[in-house]
């Protein structure tokens, strides 16, 4: 039968529990599936992000007493960011443990390993899903907490620039969509500048969805055309109209949708570091001064030493470098 003191076995030391977590399955989430956040490690808690005009860039850290980095003109400056803490516990007692036998060539650490594991994947799950969460706001331009009111970060006041808005005329069934999409293409081209992209995509909320789908002018684009199984199939897939690809996005927390019923985002895709994600090392003394890792992972005896208690944690930050490139539609 396996002991308690298994867990003083190598198997469980942080670099270990933190490789097996970061190679647990992954959970898929449609913003983090789309690939649209660079991520990148590093050494810091806080990111100094300088901004010029509307273009944001990380600042490299550099050793204390030597040069930092040349911020040249008066429209530059250098906006600190915390990183976002994301901790979370669980608990393996000695009881689940003791009866564990070893079973066929299986030994006794590898059967305590599945107990862990299952550990840490019911947690990588839960933080894949925070990540989510916080991706799509910093596309929303606000950043909430898990109680999906507490703002962590409100992206557009950090950086001083107003969100574009759009209405589309979806209550007119008159009104030329592709023409209204043309124009939401443009104020989006101008916020980008110079930078290309390779496509734009449209976040869709029920109602606006709803709306888009059923609107005259996208049923007579797709009429007759063999696209048009795009409107006959299910209503929730995505199609593309007007040089967009229109989406209806279904996610929630605490009640808080990610995207409000009546109003669609609007987001550049294949623009280099538009969106990307940071991560900060863990408050451990192993990780001190260490490139930060999207997760960690750590155990330590209980009281009496009747098992061992577990903490999982990511230490992001997820920001959108050019927020007025985001356009709010509106029906």
């Amino acid at each position: 039968m396996a002991d308690i003191a298994i867990f003083e076995d190598d198997a469980f030391s942080v670099p270990s529990l933190t490789a097996a977590i970061n190679e647990q399955e992954y959970l898929p989430g449609r913003i983090s599936s789309l690939g649209l956040f660079h991520e990148e490690g590093t050494t810091n808690l806080t990111v100094q992000v300088e901004k010029d005009g509307d273009t944001l860039a990380l600042v490299p850290a550099g050793e204390r007493g030597s040069s930092g980095l040349v911020v040249g003109g008066s429209k530059r400056n250098l906006i600190p960011f915390n990183t976002v803490h994301l901790p979370e516990r669980f608990t393996i007692k000695a009881d689940e443990i003791q009866g564990i036998r070893a079973f066929g060539t299986r030994t006794e650490l590898q059967s305590v390993q599945d107990v862990v594991n299952r550990r840490l994947a019911k947690a990588r799950r839960q933080l894949d899903a925070t990540h989510e969460f916080q991706r799509m706001g910093a596309l929303n331009g606000q950043i909430l907490d898990a109680d999906g009111k507490t703002v962590l970060l409100d992206i557009y006041k950090s950086f001083g620039v107003n969100r574009q808005k759009m209405p589309m005329g979806l209550n007119d069934p008159e009104a030329d969509l592709r023409v209204n999409a043309g124009e939401a293409l443009d104020m989006q081209a101008d916020a980008l500048g110079s930078v290309t992209s390779s496509g734009s995509r449209a976040f869709c909320g029920k109602n606006f969805w709803n709306k888009l789908v059923s609107h005259k002018s996208v049923k007579q684009t797709y009429l007759n055309t063999l696209q048009a199984a795009s409107l006959r199939g299910d209503a929730r897939e995505s199609f593309e109209f007007g040089g967009i690809v229109w989406e209806r996005y279904r996610g929630k927390v605490a009640g808080v949708l990610f995207v409000h019923d009546d109003k669609a985002l609007l987001v550049p895709e294949g623009v280099p570091d538009l969106y990307i994600s940071v991560f900060a090392p863990a408050d451990y003394m192993e990780t001190v001064n260490t490139e930060g890792l999207p997760y960690y992972s750590k155990l330590e005896p209980l009281p009496f030493n009747k098992g061992v208690a577990g903490e999982a944690q990511s230490n992001p930050l997820h920001l959108c470098t050019r927020p007025r490139a985001q356009i709010l539609l509106e029906l």
